[in-house]
């Protein structure tokens, strides 16, 4: 007997102080296209495929009051405990557009010993982005 208690990933939930400026950042810096913005600036998303890259304020109820608060890095040597990773066929291009666009450079791509091509920026809000070349086999 099948369950329909399988889950499916459906978001990944970026904590931000404006929701707008950063969907456009995303959109500019990674080259994502903006599926959604509400009317009232409280929640957006990018077009990245079967998961949604979703966007939402650092303080609200749901997290405040409900989850608790977000907490967010303090200084440059603090990180969230999670990062978004894109993986790119051009990646040294990739992270040349996402820098040109406002992201903070952390670590220039450079070729892994598992057979990836990885650099690290951090978004306006402090996040980290993985960005990467696909594995090689």
């Amino acid at each position: 007997m099948a369950s329909n208690l399988g889950p499916a990933f459906a978001y990944t939930v970026v904590y931000c102080r404006d929701v707008a400026k950063s969907v456009a950042f995303y959109a500019k810096a990674f080259g994502y296209s903006v599926r959604r913005l509400d009317e009232n600036r409280k929640w957006g998303e990018l077009e990245s495929g079967a998961t949604t890259i979703a966007f939402t304020p650092m303080h609200q109820h749901e997290t405040d009051d409900i989850t608790g608060h977000v907490q967010t890095p303090q200084s440059r040597g603090d990180r969230q405990p999670i990062e978004l990773c894109f993986d790119y066929v051009d990646i040294d291009a990739a992270y040349k557009r996402a820098i040109e666009n406002g992201a903070v450079a952390v670590s220039e791509p450079e070729e892994k010993k598992w057979g990836q091509k990885v650099g690290y920026v951090r978004d306006p809000d402090g996040n980290v982005v993985r960005m990467g070349s696909h594995v090689k086999s």
